[in-house]
């Protein structure tokens, strides 16, 4: 842990103090970190990796190796005691991630789907993305109450017309979008790191001019949803809540299927309801954020009034029951059907 934390410190040539004052956290503390005189809470973890740029998995590999280490030192039965700790984790995983059948059907059908999309990679046309990317932006914002018509939309982003009779308010939620859409394929490309940052630059991008104070920042009032019986967590609670859920993102990065944990990105966030307004497309981006990364394609939820209630309703079951089946299923079905329509126009 000490290595690798002063290892990254200095390959990226920052300072202690830059390190605490990026992190927040005591510069004093960060040099007792780099000597192994003490050692990081669970919720610094998150906020050293993203400043050092270190992989937060192997972060927390090489923090709970340190702290069973520290618990068992050279107890007598260590070695046995590990062996059946390993086998009893095992075991909860096993229990904890097994997969409906019902789910793992469609994922199996997704995945073939992907297979067949790869072998048409080289017949991709950037008009037809860009008409697909459209069509997410005027149905995402659709979900939203947003009342532009698909060429009302395409007439204000790629003509840079005003339409009669609609609020700027709604110009604007076309204009974010768009532009948002482009810096999740941009993140995509750099393979950079999903965490805090990102999250909050998608959602600067999302309010921007429409509500500027609020832009990129976490909410410090309590919400409600509306038509919705869930209640969101008070506002003092909503930074730590962050702070687990990339935990936990970088937790099961690897080893959820990239459609569920799309999905489950998208519900832990809109769950946790972090901002003020834009938590549903910001949610949303996320969610295709991870698809992307993975080589799947845009997830497009419409927003008429069938799809849009069954969006909400199986939302809301995730949110006050905790059983989220119904949702990933959705969200599954939602892009398996977007997979489909691609082939059908590229292999055309």
């Amino acid at each position: 842990m000490k290595t690798l934390l002063k290892t990254a410190r200095e390959l990226k040539n920052m300072k202690v103090r830059e390190v605490s004052q990026q992190t927040g956290i005591d510069q004093a503390l960060i040099s007792k970190f780099e000597t192994g005189t003490r050692k990081p809470t669970r919720d610094q973890l998150p906020k050293l990796a993203t400043v050092l740029e270190i992989d937060l998995e192997t972060l927390m590999v090489a923090w709970l190796k340190e702290k069973i280490l520290y618990e068992i030192g050279d107890e007598e039965f260590a070695l046995k005691a590990m062996k059946v700790a390993e086998e009893e984790i095992r075991y909860q995983a096993k229990s904890v991630k097994k997969i409906p059948s019902s789910l793992q059907k469609i994922l199996t059908e997704i995945d073939a789907l992907k297979t067949k999309l790869d072998t048409f990679r080289e017949f991709d046309s950037y008009r037809i993305t860009q008409a697909l990317e459209l069509e997410y932006t005027f149905e995402s914002n659709r979900i939203e109450g947003n009342t532009l018509t698909l060429r009302e939309t395409d007439l204000v982003i790629n003509e840079g017309l005003t339409v009669s009779g609609k609020s700027m308010r709604e110009h604007l939620e076309a204009i974010n979008h768009q532009e948002a859409i482009g810096y999740i394929k941009h993140l995509m490309e750099k393979n950079s790191l999903l965490n805090e940052r990102e999250v909050l630059s998608i959602h600067n991008l999302i309010l921007r001019g429409i509500h500027p104070e609020d832009a990129g920042r976490y909410r410090k009032v309590q919400v409600m949803i509306k038509g919705s019986t869930y209640m969101p967590p008070q506002p003092f609670m909503v930074s730590k809540q962050m702070e687990d859920y990339f935990i936990w993102y970088e937790t099961n990065k690897n080893s959820l299927h990239p459609v569920l944990l799309a999905a489950e990105m998208h519900e832990r966030l809109v769950t946790i309801h972090p901002f003020i307004d834009g938590n549903g497309r910001t949610s949303r981006l996320v969610m295709n954020l991870v698809l992307l990364s993975h080589g799947y394609i845009i997830a497009n939820i419409k927003g008429d009034y069938d799809n849009r209630m069954q969006y909400y309703q199986t939302l809301e079951k995730a949110q006050t029951t905790s059983d989220k089946e119904d949702f990933l299923l959705f969200i599954a079905q939602i892009e398996k059907e977007s997979l489909e329509r691609y082939l059908d126009i590229i292999s055309q």
